[in-house]
């Protein structure tokens, strides 16, 4: 089997203007959080097609995507699996079973994919009756196509429930898709292809999103999260609106296809489990290091942190993304091996490349703590709630004032990262690299190009890290 990896950027990342998307819905597994809809009357069961893009924030595990579940006997689920992280769809009729599995396997949680499932089961080739297009693209699938007679009732049925994000496999197991899901559209009585949904960017290459401009029939819906204090609005001109379980107006997020924004990286340590949109991370084994999604080699980047780590035990700073690099099984700049710069929480001393010294003070769990890392001229500056520690002067170029030296930043990609400690699986260090952050945001600033949302303002030719900014300035 393949993998579809996007890298960092992802869907449409270097592609500016177009068509946006300007939010997505975090969804959380351990919080049951989905989204629920009941048909009122019937459509078709027989021909529909649904387009999402989504970013997935763990992998190995069920990530339920959009179906039903009545029974064990009666369900039509799309899902990505726990066994090889392959695309499942999974046709469950008067307990015959049906089921299509990916050759490709989906693990990038870097970038959005788009997906787009286009069933006709009427159709007379069994092979044309389930078609799945990712990023444009149709994939290969393995498995037993539903023939014509097999549904009879199902995902457009009258006073059937719909899920997105979630599915109840065995009661009372709960099955939640953990990652950011956006530009949602469910088209009753239609089997379309990906090109009413996407397009190709005629410089990049890149598969885009482009706006739908079709019919959704009976029991069709379009949903953008555009609206925090209903995020289950149908914006399809239909009414079939959603409703939230679990979720808030905090779940909106404005990392998506068009811009999407760095997040923990959840595929370098296993000893720390990310959550909340790979927002907070907690340690399973003493000091643990995690960095963001996106590395730089160039420019100048801002994010956030917060802990509540009991005896203030964390790490703020940035690692090298070498190979040689030691950093992620210990603390940011634990010995002369790595080349990780960063301060602790618990004293405030710099560590650099295993050199320890004095510079601010310890940072309580009320603190955001700011990382400005200048790639152009090699230092990294550390602030708390607003204020340069060591009297730093993030633009102050290349006399670095109160920065820290990165050791090797002409030759490694470096990433802005956090280290955590295993007090207990309560303590985390929350980031905010601008896109989604459980962190409390009163100020709402933003960079210059009004990207990200942050408490304090990027310094000056400082930026977020999103894929906008890294067309513009990586």
């Amino acid at each position: 089997m393949a993998d579809i990896n996007l890298g960092v950027g992802g869907a449409n990342s270097a592609v500016a203007g177009g068509y946006d998307i300007d939010n997505s819905l975090k969804l959380e597994a351990d919080n049951s959080e989905e989204l629920n809809f009941t048909p009122s009357s019937s459509g078709s069961n027989q021909t529909w097609t649904f387009s999402c893009w989504f970013k997935l924030t763990e992998i190995d595990k069920v990530n339920p995507i959009f179906g039903h579940y009545t029974s064990a006997d009666n369900q039509a689920l799309i899902r990505i699996l726990n066994t090889n992280n392959e695309l499942s769809f999974r046709l469950v009729n008067g307990g015959i079973i049906r089921e299509l599995k990916s050759d490709m396997l989906f693990r990038d949680t870097s970038a959005f994919y788009h997906l787009v499932v286009a069933v006709d089961t009427t159709d007379g080739t069994s092979t044309n009756r389930v078609k799945i297009y990712v990023n444009g693209e149709q994939i290969s699938l393995t498995g037993t196509y539903p023939t014509p007679s097999l549904v009879t009732y199902g995902i457009n049925t009258s006073g059937i429930n719909m899920d997105i994000g979630g599915s109840t496999t065995a009661t009372p197991t709960f099955y939640g898709f953990t990652g950011y899901m956006a530009e949602i559209h469910h088209i009753d009585g239609s089997q379309l292809a990906p090109t009413e949904f996407g397009e190709y960017d005629e410089d990049s290459g890149i598969w885009k999103p482009k706006a739908y401009t079709g019919s959704h029939g009976t029991n069709g819906f379009y949903l953008d999260f555009a609206d925090a204090s209903d995020l289950g609005d149908d914006e399809s001109g239909n009414g079939n609106d959603w409703t939230e379980v679990n979720l808030t107006a905090a779940d909106q997020a404005t990392d998506t296809p068009t811009n999407n924004f760095a997040t923990y990286n959840v595929l370098v340590n296993a000893n720390t489990t990310e959550t909340e949109g790979a927002t907070r991370i907690n340690s399973d084994s003493s000091f643990q290091t995690v960095p963001a999604s996106i590395g730089v080699t160039s420019g100048k980047w801002y994010a956030e942190f917060k802990h509540n780590e009991t005896g203030n035990e964390a790490f703020f700073g940035v690692v090298s993304l070498d190979g040689n690099n030691t950093d992620f099984g210990n603390h940011i700049g634990n010995d002369s091996d790595n080349y990780g710069v960063g301060m602790y929480a618990g004293n405030g001393n710099s560590y650099i490349t295993g050199t320890i010294a004095s510079f601010s003070s310890a940072t309580s769990s009320s603190v955001v703590v700011g990382i400005a890392l200048d790639m152009d001229n090699g230092y990294v500056y550390i602030s708390k709630d607003g204020t340069w520690q060591n009297s730093g002067n993030p633009t102050s170029g290349s006399s670095g004032t109160g920065g820290l030296a990165l050791a090797k930043y002409q030759t490694d990609i470096h990433a802005i990262a956090a280290s955590c400690f295993n007090v207990a699986s309560q303590y985390y260090v929350a980031s905010n690299f601008g896109g989604y952050t459980t962190i409390s945001i009163s100020s709402a600033a933003t960079d210059a190009n009004g990207y990200g949302t942050f408490e304090y303002a990027p310094p000056s030719g400082y930026y977020a890290l999103c894929t906008k900014n890294l067309a513009e300035y990586g």
